[in-house]
């Protein structure tokens, strides 16, 4: 079990990480970190996790990861941007993420909308936003990680869908150097966008994933949509055109179909 001492030595960051909570068994990183975003705790603030015992992903889904292998964990921000660019935020991560990832493991790491990595199409991360918002404003917003890291065996329903990096990679992955390096290309990421606007992260996310111009269907608030991927639009939503129109989506679950 690693402890906020081991996880603080070493780190390069200014803010993220100022305040680390590491726990053996919680019921869920974002819940908690949840809590503490409403009792003010500072932007920077992580908490993490070796077991999660009702982690989640998105759509309510149950993230499952074994303890000792993996990285779970959430870290709270207060961004000063309006709620119109909220969505732009999981992508910026992503990529951030992606390419700590690759820079710690020389793998390449696909995005895949709105907020998945994927290596050789196969999921090893998800990210789940959580926020509190006051008309136009942003509060707090939650970021929630998990990344498959050394995790060799999946459950028999996951195991054509998702991955690990050590699978990938071929050898144990340092989890504590990889979580230094996340946190210190997150707050890079997070720092340029909001001083200048998280827009510019479009063309990296967009170089990132091999969505575009590719089918898919995609379950919209309980509705099948199917369509081809042209593109991303300057607040997030993913672009589809489907019987000879464009629509936006801003949430979904989206599946590639096979060509």
């Amino acid at each position: 079990m690693y402890t906020a001492e081991s996880l603080k030595k070493g780190l390069k960051t200014e803010h993220f990480g100022c305040k680390i909570y590491a726990f053996d068994t919680i019921d869920s990183t974002n819940n908690c970190a949840r809590a503490l975003a409403g009792c003010w705790a500072d932007e920077g603030t992580v908490i993490i996790a070796e077991q999660q015992t009702a982690g989640r992903g998105r759509l309510g889904r149950p993230w499952l990861a074994n303890p000792n292998e993996n990285l779970t964990f959430s870290i709270i921000l207060r961004p000063s941007i309006s709620t119109e660019s909220i969505n732009l935020l999981p992508l910026s991560v992503c990529v951030a993420i992606a390419e700590a990832v690759e820079k710690s493991t020389g793998l390449a790491v696909e995005c895949k909308w709105p907020n998945d990595l994927l290596v050789r199409n196969k999921k090893v991360a998800g990210i789940l936003l959580e926020g509190s918002y006051s008309q136009s404003k942003v509060d707090w917003i939650v970021i929630g990680i998990g990344l498959n890291v050394n995790q060799t065996v999946f459950p028999a329903d996951l195991e054509s869908k998702a991955t690990s990096l050590k699978l990938m990679a071929g050898r144990d992955i340092d989890r504590i150097a990889l979580f230094h390096r996340i946190l210190e290309n997150l707050e890079q990421s997070y720092r340029a966008g909001t001083r200048t606007g998280f827009h510019s992260i479009l063309p990296q996310w967009t170089a990132r994933t091999r969505m575009i111009d590719k089918k898919i269907s995609v379950m919209e608030r309980g509705t099948l949509l199917s369509g081809t991927v042209k593109g991303v639009s300057p607040d997030g939503g993913l672009v589809l055109q489907s019987d000879g129109s464009e629509r936006t989506i801003f949430a979904g679950d989206v599946t590639i179909l096979a060509e």
